[in-house]
């Protein structure tokens, strides 16, 4: 029996990439609404981790002491079966960002832009492809970027200044040097549209901007979005003066080593350290909003862009697979959602949800409708309600990773239906798993349902 949920990315499939982006254009999902409407709508405050992993965090079962976030967990509701967009920075945040899969973009954004490519200076957000920022402003948001950007750098048009933002504060390429905020020896740490210098610890910097972007925002009587975006516990982009090139190497700030323990791999040990300042800022920032008594009118989500690396110290366990493959270490993510006296707190949730799913469910939190061309379905009800709803039991989730031939990297594909997962590594033949009962993926059950195996595939198409 094939899974439900197909007939839905059916109907997607039928639709050009080219087709959804000329019809996007025509018309936003907040047409003629009165921004006043919203004036009384929640803060919100988007944590974006980038680089880490189910097994990073302390609540999901990590080493790695994260007391914040584990408090975090138990004032809200914590995802079991939350997905990236992508396995990789750029499409995880375009699939973010407009609710739509990264193989509908302009540009085709389904691998990293690269900051020193001549090709990726040339790509990014289109202006034409709507954001959920850019909606939120319009409806009378305050809104603003503080860290990490990754979706274009090369022209004006792809700024975040240009999608929705009304200010930004930070860097535009996958990484940068922690130390020297820059990506290598390339300037890149921006206000709004210029460059600047700013001096400190990557992690802090943000962290100490966050907060006072808080202050001023809180100051000006509306509401606001905040997108704060780290860049930890990623490796740092430094530079190698003898060799004149750029370098990947962790970067712990040593007051932050000295917390975590010697026993650990020395890799291991240097990322989480990285994950233990982290998890103190985000500790910083939410101090602020009981500070300044805004807590209860703040809905607080914290997720990572995609699965970790181990490479560089990451952890998926117990799940296969790791960041840039669709198996689901690469994919599936920590995230958790906090808001007081709206969401019950201490719930654990098994409903299948995904990081596009934010712009409907935004839209639905200020009472709007969402463009129908929008992949994502709203977790208001899932949210609030307390209750599974019956689109996120049986529900359909496509990735397309492409290839970079820079990053020695080639195409995946993959679909979850329900409780079933195909998925196309390089070279090898489609797999098949029942997520429910084999959840890392270790029984290929693709010879006993050629039929599934063939829907999925057309699914994928």
């Amino acid at each position: 029996m094939i899974a439900p949920g197909f007939g839905k990315l059916m109907r997607f499939r039928k639709l050009m990439p080219c087709l959804l982006l000329a019809v996007s254009t025509l018309s936003s999902c907040l047409r003629e609404v009165d921004a006043k409407q919203v004036i009384n709508s929640p803060n919100i405050l988007m944590i974006f981790s980038d680089d880490q992993g189910m097994n990073d965090i302390g609540c999901y079962g990590s080493e790695i002491e994260t007391p914040v976030l584990d408090r975090f967990a138990q004032e809200g509701v914590r995802f079991t079966q939350f997905y990236a967009a992508s396995s990789i920075c750029t499409p995880s945040r375009y699939g973010l960002f407009t609710g739509r899969y990264a193989h509908r973009s302009a540009d085709q954004l389904t691998s990293a832009l690269m900051f020193l490519s001549e090709e990726d200076a040339q790509r990014g957000l289109r202006p034409q492809e709507t954001t959920y920022v850019r909606e939120l402003q319009h409806l009378g948001y305050q809104t603003s970027l503080v860290g990490k950007w990754h979706l274009g750098h090369g022209s004006r048009e792809f700024w975040p200044t240009q999608h929705g933002f009304d200010s930004f504060f930070g860097h535009t390429a996958g990484c940068v040097d922690f130390f020297t905020l820059r990506y290598g020896n390339q300037p890149d740490w921006y206000r709004n549209e210029t460059l600047e210098s700013a001096d400190g610890y990557a992690t802090d910097v943000i962290t100490d901007e966050a907060i006072k972007e808080i202050k001023r925002l809180n100051s000006q009587q509306r509401p606001f979005y905040l997108h704060l975006s780290y860049n930890a516990p990623h490796f740092g982009k430094a530079w190698d003066a003898l060799g004149g090139k750029t370098v990947n190497v962790m970067q712990p700030k040593l007051d932050d080593l000295r917390q975590v323990s010697e026993e650990l791999d020395p890799l291991r040990r240097a990322f989480a350290a990285k994950v233990v300042g982290l998890d103190q800022s985000i500790g910083r920032v939410l101090e602020v909003l009981d500070q300044l008594a805004i807590a209860d009118q703040t809905i607080v989500i914290f997720m990572t862009d995609h699965g970790g690396d181990p490479a560089y110290g990451g952890s998926n366990l117990p799940y296969r697979g790791k960041k840039a493959t669709l198996y689901e270490g690469g994919i599936r993510v920590p995230c958790m959602v906090r808001w007081p006296n709206q969401i019950q707190a201490g719930r654990v949730t098994d409903q299948v949800a995904c990081a596009i799913d934010w712009y409907p469910t935004f839209m639905d939190l200020c009472g709007v409708k969402a463009n129908e061309l929008v992949d994502g379905t709203s977790l208001l009800p899932l949210l609030i309600n307390h209750l599974p709803a019956a689109v996120h039991e049986s529900r359909t989730l496509v990735w397309k990773t492409g290839a970079h031939r820079e990053l020695d990297r080639e195409d995946w594909g993959a679909v979850r239906s329900g409780d079933w997962k195909w998925v196309k590594a390089p070279g090898k033949t489609p797999e098949l798993y029942d997520l429910k009962e084999d959840p890392y993926e270790t029984n290929d059950l693709a010879s006993l349902h050629p039929e599934v195996v063939s829907e999925m595939k057309r699914i994928a198409q």
